[in-house]
């Protein structure tokens, strides 16, 4: 199913105290191991493709999106940088910030994961296992934008942007795929130790 972002109905904005009141369940995330909750391609600007299983590769990231081709990070050589291939966000988050499962693809992130995201927990380099697939998460910071704001409220931007929100990375991480591999909605990730 191919949702258009534009015509989607945005969320109720939360104001900052009700985001700074979801932080205690964002933060009960588990650590060592979650789970993939929801795989987003975005095929088109603005075009949301859910889908059960998606495959990842180190020359595409998510088959399917369109990563390789608007990527505005580059290479030297003017490929596009891997650093940005692939991007999660914490589910329980995205909860917060929706209320509503149907407008998670609202945020555009790939990956929706049950798992700590946090710097702490996940530094760059850090690298977990979904399937045989591998990723390693990488320096670039993924912060609330202009788009993240007409979406989910200045609020919800200030929230992702603070201090406590880069370092709990609530707006996401980006990763790079080491090793290929299919994963699906449900799969278990085992981070390394």
């Amino acid at each position: 199913m191919i949702l258009d972002v534009q015509t989607s109905t945005a969320p109720r904005p939360l104001s900052l105290d009700e985001l700074i009141a979801g932080l205690k369940e964002i933060r009960s995330s588990p650590s060592r191991g979650g789970t993939i909750e929801m795989i987003v391609a975005r095929p088109h600007p603005e075009q949301r493709q859910l889908l059960p299983q998606g495959e990842l590769r180190p020359e595409d990231g998510l088959v399917g999106d369109r990563w390789r081709t608007t990527c505005t990070l580059k290479l030297v050589d003017g490929s596009p940088d891997p650093s940005v291939q692939v991007t999660l966000m914490n589910a329980r988050c995205i909860q917060l910030l929706t209320g509503s499962r149907e407008l998670w693809p609202l945020a555009g992130d790939n990956l929706f994961v049950d798992l700590d995201l946090s710097i702490e927990n996940l530094p760059p380099g850090a690298r977990f296992q979904i399937g045989d697939c591998i990723l390693e998460i990488t320096q670039p910071p993924h912060l609330g934008c202009g788009k993240f704001k007409r979406r989910f409220g200045q609020a919800a931007l200030q929230f992702v942007n603070s201090d406590e929100g880069t370092a709990q990375r609530l707006r996401g991480v980006h990763a790079r795929v080491v090793q290929a591999g299919t994963v699906a909605v449900g799969d278990r990730i085992e981070r390394y130790a």
